[in-house]
């Protein structure tokens, strides 16, 4: 099976312990499920693999934009996370589910006034600036409060990851951050040292997501790690923390690598150690970014058939009750899933079709050339694997449908319900 907290018992597909053909008739569907227990487990990996290969002071920040509602900022209190924060709109999930935005990183590169004021109303602890006007505006928005505010500059190494192209964004020509090759990097940093009201604590870079390159982050912590000594040694300003941001991947294929956190965590942290004696500099305190890697395989989404279309000489599709609306990522970035017939996982997958959703679009495509019983049949329940990074934050109301809800499993024998089913009175909620 594509991952360790899935189990087939008497003929039917079970995640987390629990019967997904039973979950569906519970909840009915679409449904998101999400594995609590896993989360939790993903988190405590991080947590524990930092602690001893980083020390003490560092931490694991979840990316909250990989699923962001109050229950997950409610786990990651429990769990003694930080995170980072990309909107107002997560600052105010996290708020209101009681998470202590002390801890918190505010990313974005163009933080509007507005978004910059409530932050700070908010009590968000550092911000993660990409460009000059924001320094700018951090300082002018303090300098009304009478505050100072703690600031990391992000910046570009220049890495290419390898990953889709969709999604890298440590390149010298990204729309992220200042680069460090032209000089720029250095430019905005003697600006922020220079403003009265912002603390620069350090640098933050990102190279991209779902990187599977097992040197991407140790090549980009030796890029930052020579622009900080670069920064000690001209203008003496020593660096207290280093963000490498997130990315590892995932495996959402079965001919996918499976990453050792705490190995690849181990592996970095003794490059960066290297790279520190070389250069002749304090380590600073580290910081990376996990999201798709805690809540990814954590996540399933469970779907009813429709329709079984036979086009003779030419393909097969499956259409189920879900699509685009609830998970873009294959019209985004063709992205590759696994797809099961959960009630039917005994019988012989002797059947090819497109498992395609019900929008009134040519490319509602949820995965291409799925393998299943050629019994498949309207009623039938079709479960897509790996569906806890990026499917309900990125989900939408495209032909007015409704978003799924997110129940939430644990235990081996418990669920419920974190985010309800939306209604139609929630489609039409704020027309006028």
């Amino acid at each position: 099976m594509i991952c360790d907290n899935l189990s087939v018992v008497n003929g039917h597909l079970h995640f987390a312990r629990q019967d997904t053909v039973a979950l569906a008739k519970q909840y009915g569907t679409p449904l998101y499920l999400l594995d609590e227990d896993y989360i939790r487990h993903q988190c405590r990996v991080y947590k524990a693999a930092f602690q001893k290969h980083f020390g003490p002071t560092s931490r694991p920040l979840y990316a909250s934009k990989a699923n962001s509602f109050r229950r997950m900022y409610e786990i990651m209190t429990e769990e003694g996370m930080g995170i980072d924060v990309v909107s107002p709109g997560e600052i105010y999930t996290a708020h209101s589910a009681g998470y202590d935005l002390r801890h918190a990183y505010f990313h974005g590169s163009n933080k509007t006034d507005g978004d910059i004021a409530y932050a700070m109303d908010c009590g968000v602890g550092y911000f993660v600036a990409d460009n000059v006007e924001e320094i700018s505006a951090i300082e002018a928005e303090c300098a009304r409060r009478g505050t100072v505010q703690k600031v990391l500059l992000r910046l570009s190494p220049g890495i290419d990851p390898h990953t889709y192209e969709a999604v890298a964004t440590g390149k010298v020509d990204s729309k992220f951050g200042a680069a460090i090759e032209t000089g720029q990097a250095e430019e905005i940093a003697l600006f922020a040292l220079a403003q009265p009201h912002v603390e620069l604590v350090g640098f933050h870079c990102h190279v991209g997501s779902q990187v599977f390159g097992e040197d991407i982050f140790e090549r980009a912590a030796a890029i930052m790690l020579e622009f900080i000594a670069h920064m000690e040694r001209q203008h003496g300003y020593k660096t207290q923390q280093l963000d490498l941001g997130g990315g590892y991947g995932v495996a959402y294929k079965a001919d996918d690598p499976h990453l050792d956190v705490e190995e690849k965590v181990a592996e970095v942290a003794s490059s960066i150690k290297e790279t520190c004696a070389r250069l002749g500099i304090a380590m600073p305190e580290i910081h990376m970014e996990p999201g798709r890697s805690i809540v990814a395989a954590a996540g399933m989404t469970l779907y009813t058939v429709g329709a079984v279309k036979k086009i003779r000489g030419y393909k097969n599709y499956v259409s189920v009750d879900g699509g685009m609306g609830d998970n873009p990522r294959y019209a985004l970035y063709k992205s590759a899933y696994t797809c099961y017939l959960a009630n039917k996982m005994e019988e012989a997958q002797d059947f090819t079709a497109d498992v395609v959703g019900r929008c009134c679009e040519s490319g509602d495509i949820l995965q291409p050339n799925v393998t299943m019983s050629a019994t498949v049949a309207r009623g039938d329940i079709v479960a897509v694997c790996t569906t806890g990074a990026y499917n309900y934050s990125m989900a939408s109301n495209y032909n007015r449908l409704p978003r799924p809800p997110i129940v939430m499993l644990r235990g081996g024998d418990e669920s419920y319900v974190a985010v309800r089913r939306e209604s139609y009175e929630d489609l039409c909620r704020n027309d006028m």
